[in-house]
């Protein structure tokens, strides 16, 4: 079958060890497991991660991809929910401390097939596109989490978005503009501000600017580079809800401002399949669809690669099989 690849890992030179060919049919890992054949994956910067050094060694080759949509045996067109949970797990399995994605342990999306736990998946609604579908399983599932299932901020409230390119931060504008949140947002890239206000954000500032007044709640996919920033720009008693770290994941936290003004430091981390079947009914009923920078076929997915390597993009890239 057709897949995308990591054959090496390389801090300095990712893409080094990407590669698109054939490769054997997997076979199902496990007894309870299904196999997708796949119309639609998306590119995360876990998929870089990977590539740089997350995975193990002895796991490559290993097939990319959290992100897809496809139908199954049956017929059903589905959405994955990528998250594995170890074997007799009950509850959240985001909270599972032996927990998975695909295209860490089990090959990923980026292929022509994919195998799933049963029960892993959730109906495609025909609103959705196969692009559109595919962008959910991993930022957008994120995002939603985060703004409805861990942020204590409430519809009304002001919140900041750290970044406002990437598909975290662009779902999260469009999710809290369509909840009645009063989005702020921050980048370096003018182009990037100006499409934040035309999803819904009411401002846009400079990375690092100095807000006209401090927030409920800061969202932060970025890390080192803007943590110092989000808690400043907190209110007393306000909370930074945090997901990722795409500059860096080592930044200093100002105890005295941490405990003096009684912020909050909440992690987040993917979401449940129930919240991703919320998800899809949320977007349904509100109209608002995923911001999409690239459609690529899966053939040319170095491009895609390149692309979120260089920062160069809004929304997502997503990959047609």
């Amino acid at each position: 079958m057709r897949a995308v690849y990591a054959t090496s890992l390389a801090p300095d030179d990712p893409l080094a060890g990407l590669e698109i060919g054939d490769v054997p049919d997997t076979e199902a890992p496990a007894k309870g497991w299904e196999k997708i054949t796949l119309k639609a994956s998306a590119l995360n910067h876990h998929d870089l991660f990977s590539l740089k050094g997350v995975l193990d060694k002895e796991d490559l080759p290993m097939v990319l991809g959290c992100d897809g949509a496809g139908v199954d045996a049956a017929g059903n067109e589905v959405i994955i929910h990528p998250v594995v949970a170890s074997p007799g797990w009950r509850g959240d399995e985001t909270l599972d401390p032996e927990r998975t994605v695909l295209s860490e342990r089990y090959p990923g999306t980026m292929a022509d097939h994919v195998w799933v736990p049963v029960g892993s998946t959730v109906p495609k609604p025909v609103e959705l596109s196969w692009e559109e579908a595919a962008c959910l399983p991993t930022s957008w599932l994120t995002a939603y989490k985060m703004l409805f299932s861990i942020s204590p901020a409430a519809p009304g409230s002001t919140i900041l978005i750290q970044g406002a390119g990437g598909g975290v931060s662009t779902a999260l504008i469009s999710l809290a503009s369509a909840s009645g949140f009063r989005v702020w947002v921050t980048s370096r890239s003018q182009e990037k501000r100006f499409h934040a206000l035309t999803l819904g954000a009411e401002q846009a500032f400079d990375s690092g600017a100095r807000l006209p007044n401090r927030v409920d709640a800061v969202f932060d996919s970025v890390g080192q580079a803007t943590w110092a920033h989000s808690l400043k720009a907190l209110r007393p008693g306000g909370a930074v809800i945090t997901c990722g770290a795409t500059s860096g994941s080592t930044a200093a936290t100002d105890l005295n401002r941490l405990f003096f003004t009684q912020l909050k430091i909440l992690g987040s981390t993917m979401g449940t399949r129930d919240e991703l079947e919320r998800l899809t009914r949320f977007l349904v009923g509100t109209g608002i669809r995923p911001t999409i920078d690239t459609v690529l076929p899966l053939g040319e997915a170095i491009k895609g690669f390149t692309k979120m390597l260089e920062g160069n993009l809004i929304g997502k890239i997503v990959f047609i099989h």
